[in-house]
Formats: C-alpha cells, structure tokens, sequence
C-alpha cells in the first residue's frame, strides 16, 4: 500500500485471486513433472513470499488513509512451533467519525467495486477506559491486517477492542508456510495468551474472520475456551472444493488435474488427515456457536456451503445471506452486517454469564 495524502488505495485480491497466483507460479513445473507433491508444496508455501506482479488485477479496491493506522502501533509477537512472529496491532476504543461510500462499475462486462473509508483522528469515547471486550479480526488467504482494518476502526467507535493480526506467512508476519489452520488456532492462542501477559486483553474475547480467516476462528473457538462470540463471514466448509471452484470461475486454463493431484498430496505434504482441513469436519467433531455470512452470489464459496456448516453448529446460532454480495464483497457491506454483528458481539455468550 502507498501511503498518499489522500486516502490511499488497498488491493483486496481474497482467496480467489491468490489462489489464482498459486496457480500461475506451479502451472508449468506441475504440467511437465505431474507431480502432485509439487502442487501441495506450493498449496503451503506462505503466500508472502510469491511475487506480487504475479496476482491478477483484483474485482475489489479498499481506499482509506494508512497514516491513521499509526496510533495502533505495529508489534510483533513469537509463536510457535513452527517459529514464526506474527505481526499485529491494537486499535483501542474511540470515536474515527468512519463513513463507507460504495461504488461499482463494469469493465468488459464484469462488476468492479470500491470501497472507501473516510475516517478521522480518533477522539475518546465513552469506553475508551473500559472496552466492551476484544475482538480479534482475521483475514482472508494471502491477504493480511488492512483487508480488515475498517472493522476495527467501525467495532472501535462500539467500544470494542480491536486486534488487526497478520496471520503466519502473511503480510509483515514470518513463518516459511501455512497449514491451513491446523497450527494457526494455536499461533492464535499464543498471540492471546501474550496480550494477556501485557494487561491489553479485555474480556469477553471474541473473532471476526473472513474466509480463510473465518474458518479459522471457528477452528479457533473449538480449541480455546477463553474464545467467545464468533462472527464468520464466508467461511469454507471443504477446502477442495473452494479451491476448484476458484479454479472453474477464475483460472479456467489451469488444468483441474493438476490441482486435484495436489489437494490429494495436501494432506499427506501436513502429515493430517485429508479431513482435518475441512471446517465441517471441526464442527461435526466440536459443534460450537457463531454467527455465520454468506453473499447471496457467492461462487466461491456459495450460500449452500455456509449453510451446511451452519446445521453443523450448535443451537441458538444465527445464519444471514447478503443480497447480491460475492465473495469478495460481502465483508465490507457494512449496512447488512453490521447491526446483527454487533447483537451477536453484544449478547452473552450460552453458558457464560
């Protein structure tokens, strides 16, 4: 991101067109060795460390000004293993005075949208000395903090606490590769228990995660009791098939063998079951409550998906569909979402007081 007197301009490129990256960088090694480890290699290898020139030109656009991110402070904290340093920052509560404006446009045919973020210095609120709690807000694949840092300026003006994490292989964050969520829900806790450490944990602790990053939090709150309300926004059910989906609706030229092949070798390249990547496999293990989102025209990750995680979850959770969002939209239309993220955040938790 270039940081401009004026707002500045965040390409949100989501799973679909980083998965497309992936794509292209093991597209020719794969066709000429067929090697489907190759292909799951890469399925791991952190996303921070592809070229950026590669991606396509993403369907979405962020534009707010960077230079208020520098009253929450970038920090870093090690986790492990396997070592990494996650980079985070805490936005505290206060009043920024966010406006959302939203446009679209076509360009040979298909919709182009922006979302831009108007927001001021912070002035202090009414909790600012005594936060509702802290809200953990987890991003897309291949994405990282600024994809959701208008939610914490939004969560902040409501009391709310607010940590913007890059998660492992990440953004600023360190770590050679991902694992899907298998190690992150504990890079998660770790991060947790050092906020701890450092008094800058206000309770009830709860998560908002896009996609990846939703899948994520519910992965997370199976693993950790001190982990509340949960909001996830277009989470995968089954991580295969959120893949080929990508690759039958973005990157058509990609030969579906070749990434077969290596969705077969993934887990075999974790050392897990082939089941243990999916997030309905979590749930029917560990049913836990959450508020769940789905974008009315989602491909990616279509409404029916979000559906069958939601049957898997435990009763007096809630399921909303957002008319006309896609998968690269639905986080940000703020007008939907927000009120009930904000009822679920605000409500107790079942069985807590």
């Amino acid at each position: 991101m270039n940081t401009k007197s004026e707002p500045s301009e965040s390409i949100v490129q989501s799973l679909l067109a980083c998965r497309l990256t992936i794509g292209l960088v093991l597209l020719l090694p794969a066709l000429v060795t067929g090697c489907g480890t190759f292909v799951a290699h890469r399925m791991t290898q952190a996303p921070n460390t592809y070229p950026s020139w590669l991606a396509p030109a993403a369907p979405v656009l962020l534009a707010f000004n960077e230079n208020l991110l520098t009253n929450a402070p970038a920090r870093f904290a090690d986790v492990g293993p396997p070592s990494a340093r996650l980079h985070y920052r805490v936005v505290e509560p206060a009043d920024y005075h966010l406006k959302i404006i939203a446009t679209n446009w076509l360009v040979h045919g298909e919709v182009q949208y922006k979302f831009t973020f108007h927001a001021g210095q912070p002035e202090t609120n009414t909790w600012t000395a005594n936060p509702r709690g802290t809200v953990f807000l987890l991003h897309g694949y291949a994405l990282a903090e600024f994809s959701m840092v208008p939610w914490a300026w939004r969560l902040a003006e409501e009391g709310w606490r607010c940590v913007l994490v890059d998660l492992r292989g990440h953004g600023k964050s360190t770590g050679k590769n991902i694992y899907w969520g298998l190690n992150e829900a504990r890079d998660m806790s770790q991060l947790l228990d050092v906020l701890t450490n450092q008094c800058q944990l206000a309770t009830p602790v709860t998560a908002i995660g896009e996609s990846y990053g939703a899948a994520l939090a519910l992965r997370w709150k199976t693993t950790d009791p001190r982990v509340g309300r949960v909001v996830a926004i277009a989470p995968y059910g089954v991580l295969s098939n959120v893949v080929l989906n990508i690759c039958h609706d973005y990157a058509r030229f990609l030969p579906r063998m070749v990434i077969r092949a290596g969705l077969r070798q993934l887990p075999v390249v974790l050392d897990v079951q082939a089941d243990d990547l999916d997030t309905i496999t979590v749930l029917r293990r560990h049913p836990v409550s959450a508020l769940f989102v789905s974008g009315a025209k989602d491909k990616v990750i279509p409404p029916a998906d979000v559906q069958r995680l939601f049957d898997e979850a435990l009763p007096g959770s809630e399921l909303i569909a957002v008319p006309g969002a896609t998968h690269e939209t639905v986080t940000y239309h703020f007008s939907e979402i927000l009120p009930p993220v904000l009822a679920w955040l605000n409500a107790s938790e079942p069985g807590r007081q």
